[in-house]
């Protein structure tokens, strides 16, 4: 209990004092989730629509590997990952290992599943007859697909935030291809494994608190507009 309290205590002071180290880190987290959580939308949503209201050859094997890829270890992610960026890999010119990008994309790779899948399930709850009921009022497909998306959108909210909080907590990943490399590469999650590693439990502790207030603090605003669209 001991360590518990000194590093709650510890990270009130971190965030009170704008700890220049601690502050970096946070915001180094923010962005590399915030992009891949974005990347995994732009992907996603209209990957996860078109899996559930077309119907073409070899889809039940695409739902498949999307169900699989929801359960993917981020570790495996940033194995993959890792051979594509190595200086010996398909895109090794391009120089991406050990830096924020790379981050991203094996982020992106770990949420593009979850926000694909959870999208397609808020589709698939909607009535049947709704799609034929768009395209007899004169929608042309764009449209209907759009409608589609409105009327599931508190579902969507539900995916987007399930996949941020899936890369915000990612560690495996982001160390095999960020490297953890202090003012380039290193996020909280990363950080926290440091410092344990170190012996240093109550600053751990305090990265800790300030990784939960950050999820929670995010989550909670994507709530508040869920929740209020609802009620409107």
């Amino acid at each position: 209990m001991k360590f518990i309290w000194e590093g709650l205590k510890q990270a009130v002071r971190l965030i009170l004092q704008g700890d220049p180290e601690i502050l970096e880190i946070v915001n180094l987290t923010m962005k590399v989730s915030g992009f891949a959580t974005m990347i995994s939308v732009m992907i996603g949503i209209p990957t996860g629509l078109c899996l559930a209201v077309s119907n073409f050859r070899g889809r039940r094997t695409i739902i498949s590997l999307v169900n699989a890829g929801m359960a993917l270890p981020p570790t495996v992610a940033g194995l993959w990952v890792s051979l594509f960026l190595w200086r010996n890999g398909p895109l090794g010119g391009l120089r991406l290992m050990y830096t924020p990008p790379a981050m991203i994309i094996a982020q992106a790779l770990i949420a593009t599943p979850i926000v694909t899948g959870l999208t397609m399930a808020a589709v698939q709850q909607l009535n049947p007859k709704l799609k034929l009921q768009i395209l007899a009022l004169g929608a042309s497909p764009l449209q209907m697909w759009w409608l589609l998306l409105r009327e599931c959108r508190f579902g969507l909210m539900g995916a987007i935030m399930a996949g941020l909080g899936r890369v915000i907590a990612e560690v495996g990943a982001s160390m095999a291809v960020g490297g953890n490399i202090l003012h380039e590469t290193r996020v909280l999650t990363t950080s926290i494994v440091l410092e344990i590693r170190k012996g240093n439990f109550d600053v751990a502790i305090a990265l800790g608190f300030v990784l939960i207030a950050l999820s929670y603090a995010i989550t909670a605003l994507l709530t508040q507009f869920q929740q209020k669209r609802q009620k409107g």
